[in-house]
């Protein structure tokens, strides 16, 4: 129909590799101008739908395709993928995989070049893009400088520039701060104004249900377990599996008889001897733009410190300190008393592990299993404990499957969990992970993080734009503001400040409102299960956690 952005009917798709379909018999009908969100653990056939739509199945993805598909009332079937790209924009899960040009202005104009797009018209489409994205001041910028929520918007521009009715977005909140996620879904939205048809991939259910999309396409192993309004998918949604807001998670967890017990909690122990001690450490990647401005904080047994801020505040090169990545300008970094400009990071990693934001920067192993075995091997492990350890880790992070997998032939979530595991492996003291839940689905990151705070590190910190981690696993907090820690304690008393919250760009989830309302009565932060094994918690006292502003 010409009202139709997308039609399909029972499409379904088989990897040439594999033994099982990836996806089965989807069919739904998407009318033009529709903003659809599309929900669905790792591995439920998300991307693979994705691929099937933007024509990378079958032109780069060799397999079984049965069904149909329609895309504005045509059938792609034979079309070129550069027509193709022009019916159908996608932004990629990973940016740096999707960034080419070395400046910003030649990676945005990249698309329009291969088109032959005459000069003059090129220039102008690619400064009204740049503009309405608000990133016209990174024109000339090098894309190897930008932060992880730069090339996202970079990346953005790059697909917008071809003017497509239609866009894919892949996690594009992925890797941004609760402020970046405001600007992200306000330009969705405008998106959508503007009459393009935008579907949405995202585990963020939460915040992507803050713009009210139109419809929900929720997948499960492949199947297409519901399609239409967001009412009927908060009824099917398993609140185990997507997160959702606090209030429809507790309804559900209650109705469903799940109150399982939640994680054990760690018990700081500040009297003991820190692990770690950052002194009046100063630092920058150049003269003119210092970083860090004189942090000083210590890190104990028993912490579990959850490092939050706005992106650029300097989080990730506070932590490259505790291992020594870097070294401090001014100050000193003790790591169990050694200061880090006396060891190496090889001696470092014995007792401080670090997993990358980014764990393409860190996989390089044929297998899974040697990428696990890799680290314990080279800190001398015997290899019973090597066994044991990678058996462990693997179990830890659901990659048992995969043992034999090239990890960067694993989809980007597993790739992040591959990472955690191969520190893991390494029994580090301290165990420091850098966004270790972003474009997790919720069973997983809950899954491990459970496992992780279990396990006998000495502490643990983990940079976070998810306030929901804090509140669930952290009993300390530290937030970060323009190169300095201006906060540091429990969550119960960091996260009730509003001005610090609004001043590091964090807004306030359900969770952590329920959680705040209640703190007088209740004397500290809860998770949901526990809110849903409270009888003195009306289901009427939970709809109030529900009331969301739109960014």
């Amino acid at each position: 129909m010409a009202d139709a952005a997308l039609e399909v009917q029972r499409l379904a798709f088989r990897y040439r590799q594999s033994s099982r379909p990836a996806l089965r018999e989807a069919s739904f009908r998407v009318p033009r101008g529709a903003l659809v969100l599309v929900a669905g653990a790792s591995g439920s056939g998300k991307t693979t739908l994705l691929r099937i739509l933007n024509g990378l199945i079958p032109h780069a993805y060799r397999g079984h395709l049965q069904g149909s598909l329609r895309i504005l009332g045509r059938d792609p079937t034979g079309v070129p993928l550069a027509q193709r790209s022009q019916w159908v924009g996608t932004v990629l899960q990973d940016p740096e995989r999707q960034i080419i040009g070395a400046y910003v202005r030649n990676d945005v104009a990249f698309g329009l070049e291969n088109l032959a797009v005459p000069r003059a018209e090129m220039r102008r489409r690619v400064d009204a893009v740049l503009q309405a994205l608000d990133i016209a001041h990174l024109r000339d910028r090098e894309t190897y400088a930008l932060s992880g929520g730069e090339k996202q918007k970079v990346a953005v521009a790059g697909t917008l520039v071809m003017e497509p009715e239609v866009l894919l977005l892949d996690e594009p909140l992925a890797n941004l701060d609760p402020a970046g996620v405001d600007e992200a879904l306000a330009l969705v939205r405008r998106l959508v104004a503007a009459g393009k048809t935008v579907l949405l991939i995202e585990h963020r259910v939460e915040e992507v249900l803050r713009i009210n999309p139109d419809l929900v396409l929720f997948l499960e192993d492949g199947a297409q377990r519901y399609f239409g309004p967001v009412e009927g998918f908060l009824q099917v949604a398993h609140p185990q599996e997507v997160k959702l807001p606090a209030g429809v998670a507790v309804r559900r967890l209650r109705a469903l008889g799940l109150l399982g017990e939640p994680p054990p909690r760690r018990a700081r122990q500040p009297e003991a001897e820190p692990l770690v001690a950052l002194e009046r450490v100063s630092f920058g990647y150049t003269e003119a733009r210092p970083v860090l401005r004189g942090i000083s904080a210590a890190i104990y047994p028993g912490d579990v410190i959850a490092v939050l801020g706005p992106n650029g505040a300097g989080k990730t090169t506070l932590v490259r300190h505790l291992i020594g990545l870097a070294k401090p300008w001014q100050g000193r970094v003790l790591v169990q008393g050694r200061d880090t400009r006396d060891a190496s990071v090889a001696q470092m990693a014995r007792t401080v592990g670090f997993v990358f934001q980014n764990p393409r920067h860190m996989l390089f192993a044929p297998t899974v299993w040697e990428e696990f075995a890799f680290g314990p091997r080279n800190l001398d492990f015997p290899e019973a404990r090597v066994q044991a350890n990678v058996e462990r880790s693997l179990r830890i992070v659901d990659l048992e499957a995969y043992a034999q997998t090239s990890p960067l032939a694993l989809s980007f979530g597993q790739q992040r969990r591959a990472a955690i595991g191969a520190v893991l492996s390494m029994e580090p003291s301290v165990l420091v992970l850098d966004e270790p839940t972003a474009g997790q689905d919720y069973r997983h990151y809950i899954a491990f993080m459970d496992a992780i705070v279990q396990m006998p590190f000495a502490a643990i910190v983990f940079i976070t734009h998810d306030l929901d981690l804090a509140v669930r696993y952290a009993n300390r907090v530290w937030l970060v503001h323009q190169g300095q820690i201006i906060a540091d304690g429990p969550p119960e008393e960091v996260l009730t400040q509003d001005a610090l919250l609004e001043k590091c760009h964090l807004r306030p989830t359900s969770l952590l409102r329920l959680n705040r309302r209640w703190l007088p009565r209740v004397g500290r932060f809860l998770t949901l299960e526990e809110w849903a094994r409270r009888p003195d918690v009306s289901l009427a006292d939970l709809e109030a956690s529900l009331s969301v502003e739109p960014p």
